[in-house]
């Protein structure tokens, strides 16, 4: 993709995309391919059979399991060549998350360590920082964990109490706090430690290893789900950590905090995919043996709809996550071309896709929460047993929607990003928000219907978008400063971004597919992409309606509300057809296959 075609942020509400700019799963080429079945065949052969030995926690088998990891360069991905690892893109350490994401315990330990334990150090350290920690990270021979939550900081991380003072000698800064909800904090070798230097208002990040002297650990917390992975309260009394250990400069915590949660959030996204997959082909294997009432229960509507929708949701979830990683790479070689050092380009380039990144993890978080939810209702008595795989899955997935911020931060996070980005210029959200309020006022158009395969769904894409600009400019408008208290109003007009871009991804995905294999080979794809806009719609309309009732009044909420209605209408369509025909497909293969 050349540079000036290159699509900024939060640009697909204002912007149509091509679907031969946007990567899809089906262009995966043969070396991804390989790194994808050698993490596929380390949790066959190492995960899956050891599930309740690591939820138990049995000692040092967490450890053992990421040092087997290391070894076959799975913990080094994007890790560069010259520090020990594979050097690989952005897509393809998105492919790895997936598939170690039906990992449970174990991949929460991984995605800890190679991602908030691994990247603030290789992103912000310098080069002797990096050259210490990161060969032995990429290898395992050391694990890493990441201190940033506070009893009394959750949501609000800046708000940390951990004090750090400079030493009379001016050799160390002398650490005292307490960090809680520490991934990896029971054998961690390596800790990112934030705190605030004397009386700064932001967090300074600082790299403090397991031997430093005046480092306590709580007990193990007991937990929901998740059971294997090690989560545990950290102290800190009077520990000395050596000046030359502070991570990147003075009050620059806050943004390592924020950047490196990012990455995390369209990672949690892949790895609830990938996690969603394994539990729908789970969900079609049971569905197949089950017979009641002399049948296999595979053959009942009921139980063919759930299925259905567990795919639908996970092939949208799976479409807008490449999309966006494709997105992310694009823009760190455009950076990169320009001069700038890889791993500043990584970082920007994320930064750039920030919103995004905030919806997918809401999307795939969410996604995972019904998979489960479903795939347990098929297994009926049986998913309530421990005895069966649906239990652990519903437990550990549950995390997810609190993990890397929670999902109604995010939601709020989505709205705050786009709205600020509008207000420096950066995206032109105004212009096309006026354009639809003028649009209000004119009398609609009706020509005649145009024909090809997805017309009807690129004109039902278009008018969500106008339902987006409408809403949130009109509320901007109206409440200004007041709209960032209003938060039900501010998490209705984040669900109608995150469906907007979830059904556009969805769609693009299967154009390019069926540009690639034709109409016959893709009638399940289609079948979903259809479904999906049609679902959406609604959606759609119940959010907007929501969001202009709670702000608006008179004649504007009349006029808002009739164009509302017309811009989430869509033609007749038989939504039980498609589910029977996406359902069967996955029915015959027997696992997911989409």
């Amino acid at each position: 993709m050349s540079e000036n075609k290159a699509i900024k942020g939060g640009e697909f509400l204002i912007r149509e995309t091509d679907p031969q700019d946007i990567f899809i799963p089906e262009q995966w080429n043969e070396e991804q391919l390989m790194i994808a079945q050698t993490c596929q065949e380390f949790l066959t052969k190492e995960v899956h059979p050891n599930l309740d030995r690591i939820d138990n926690q049995e000692e040092g088998l967490m450890e053992s399991l990421l040092e087997k990891a290391g070894e076959l360069g799975l913990l080094g991905i994007s890790v560069p060549e010259e520090l020990g690892g594979f050097g690989k893109n952005f897509v393809t350490t998105m492919l790895s998350t997936e598939v170690t994401g039906a990992g449970h315990s174990y991949s929460v330990a991984m995605a800890a360590h190679t991602g908030i334990g691994t990247l603030p150090i290789l992103y912000y350290g310098n080069e002797e920082q990096k050259a210490k920690y990161i060969p032995k990270l990429a290898s395992g021979e050391w694990k890493a964990c990441y201190c940033l939550t506070e009893p009394s900081s959750g949501s609000d991380a800046n708000s940390g109490k951990t004090k750090a003072i400079l030493s009379e000698d001016g050799k160390h800064y002398v650490l005292n706090g307490q960090k809680m909800w520490i991934t990896n904090g029971g054998f961690a070798d390596v800790f990112t430690v934030f705190a605030k230097i004397d009386d700064d208002k932001t967090l300074s990040a600082f790299i403090l290893e397991k031997g430093f002297e005046g480092i306590t650990l709580n007990a193990e917390e007991k937990k929901l789900g998740i059971k294997g992975s090690s989560t545990r309260q950290v102290f800190f009394n009077n520990v000395k950590v050596p000046v030359e250990n502070m991570l990147s400069t003075r009050e620059n915590g806050f943004k390592i905090a924020l950047n490196i949660l990012n990455i995390g959030r369209i990672k949690l996204a892949g790895a609830a995919m990938g996690g969603c997959k394994g539990i729908i082909t789970q969900t079609i294997n049971y569905a197949n043996e089950r017979e009641q009432f002399g049948r296999a229960i595979s053959k009942y509507g009921a139980i063919r709809y759930k299925i259905a929708q567990q795919a639908i949701k996970t092939f949208a979830t799976e479409s807008a996550t490449y999309r966006a990683s494709q997105n992310i790479d694009d823009a760190i070689q455009a950076l990169e071309s320009g001069g700038m050092a890889h791993s500043d380009a990584i970082l920007k380039g994320v930064e750039e896709f920030a919103i995004e990144c905030a919806i997918l993890k809401v999307d795939g978080s969410e996604t995972l929460d019904y998979v489960v939810d479903e795939g347990l209702q098929v297994y009926g008595g049986m998913g309530y047993s421990a005895e069966a795989p649906m239990e652990r899955s519903y437990r550990d997935a549950r995390i997810n929607r609190i993990f890397e911020g929670t999902n109604e931060i995010n939601r709020m996070l989505i709205v705050d990003m786009l709205l600020k980005r509008a207000m420096k210029g950066e995206l032109d959200l105004m212009g096309p928000a006026q354009a639809v309020a003028g649009e209000l006022m004119s009398i609609p158009e009706f020509g005649d219907q145009e024909d090809g395969l997805f017309i009807g769904e690129h004109k039902a894409l278009g008018n969500f978008k106008k339902v987006v600009l409408m809403v949130a400019g009109s509320a901007a408008q109206k409440l200004m400063m007041e709209l960032s208290k209003q938060q039900e109003i501010l998490l209705n007009i984040a669900d109608l971004v995150i469906d907007t871009y979830m059904a556009e991804s969805t769609l693009l995905r299967v154009e390019k597919m069926v540009s690639m294999k034709g109409e016959e080979a893709c009638a399940a794809q289609i079948a979903i992409a259809k479904t999906l806009v049609y679902d959406t719609a609604d959606k759609i309309n119940k959010a907007g309606k929501d969001a202009l009732n709670s702000f608006a009044e008179g004649d504007e909420l009349r006029m808002m509300l009739m164009g509302l209605k017309r811009f989430t209408k869509l033609d007749a369509f038989n939504p039980r057809e498609a589910r029977q025909l996406i359902a069967q497909g996955l029915i015959n293969e027997n696992k997911y296959c989409y």
